[in-house]
């Protein structure tokens, strides 16, 4: 995949005025998708976003299903299943399937909860239900229109908020902003620097959650010092490359790709010899090793991460809220 382009966020310029009429083509792409969503028998929650490329998602949709599972309810994650050959529908098993199959996400997430993958959104669902779901978490699929979702979280990353303001390729936007706010029950702001986004929500009466994305300590504690050379092949690399800083280590170097990057052996015995010849580590993130050999993830230091909610009793209002709603 491709790197966002540097002007997507950045103040409405020569680059993106000149793409907007292309954007207009985007839109009226999106407006075509109609029909009547199929309603499943238990209830659907989906962890959405209004811009392209990785906002933290996939950590809210591992945290919403431990909670609902630690209350009782069989909640499982359904994923695209993006970058693997599988279509689906299909349980991930991380003993059987790679990232190849069913894509890094979702082989993240097997690794804590039960996942699914289905590019027919319907027949994942379908698929859950029959196999004894009692909820689903949508990892992305805001503006898939093919399933009825119940809730819709739209997550922003602090950081970047919306960026220019404008769609795709002009902007960062999947759809416009208040078009895409008019069907979400909540936003959820991911670190620091979410004041406008988290105002344009209010301004639409959207509740607002916050939450920060906190490393492993045990992990973070070994690196305090130590020299390291950092990659990643997710949305924001330095986000990443910022965490090791703040827990202590020294990036001797950092080295981005684009999300969802397929390393090769190439690739990966170069970053290696790179770390060895400076006497670095090297380090990489949890979504990042998916995409790894279990002999690859031996030679490398994994820094994974959790969400840490500041009003964990508003997330809880809100699984009650999805909980509560009648099916069958």
């Amino acid at each position: 995949m491709m790197r966002a382009p540097g002007f997507w966020y950045a103040r409405p310029g020569m680059a993106s005025a000149l793409l907007t009429p292309l954007s207009w083509l985007w839109r009226a792409g999106g407006a075509l998708q109609g029909g009547s969503p199929w309603a499943a028998p238990v209830p659907v929650l989906c962890v959405g976003n209004l811009v392209a490329g990785g906002t933290g998602k996939t950590p809210v949709v591992r945290d919403l299903v431990e909670r609902l599972r630690a209350r009782g309810v069989a909640a499982a994650s359904l994923s695209r299943g993006h970058g693997g050959r599988l279509t689906g529908p299909v349980a991930v098993d991380p003993a059987r399937h790679g990232a190849g199959d069913v894509g890094d996400e979702p082989l993240l997430l097997a690794g804590h909860h039960p996942a699914w993958i289905g590019r027919d959104r319907v027949a994942g669902a379908r698929a859950m239900a029959a196999a004894g779901a009692g909820a689903i978490i949508m990892d992305d699929g805001f503006q898939n229109p093919s399933l009825r979702k119940d809730l819709s979280l739209v997550v922003v990353d602090g950081g970047t908020g919306f960026g220019n303001g404008r769609v795709i390729p002009a902007g960062p936007l999947r759809e416009p902003l208040t078009a895409g706010l008019s069907r979400a029950d909540a936003l959820v702001v991911i670190g620091e620097g979410g004041g406008l986004a988290a105002a344009r929500a209010v301004a639409e009466g959207l509740p607002v959650l916050t939450a920060r994305l906190v490393p492993d300590a045990s992990v973070a504690a070994g690196l305090r010092g130590r020299a390291v050379l950092a990659f990643a092949g997710i949305g924001r690399p330095e986000k990443f490359f910022a965490t090791l800083r703040d827990v202590g280590a020294r990036v001797v170097e950092q080295v981005a790709f684009a999300d969802h990057h397929p390393f090769t052996p190439t690739q990966f015995l170069a970053l290696i010899g790179r770390a060895e010849r400076m006497g670095a580590i090297p380090v990489t993130t949890e979504k990042d090793a998916m995409r790894l050999t279990p002999d690859w993830r031996e030679r490398v230091i994994i820094l994974p991460v959790r969400l840490s909610w500041d009003d964990p009793a508003m997330v809880e209002r809100l699984l009650d809220r999805l909980m509560g709603v009648p099916h069958g």
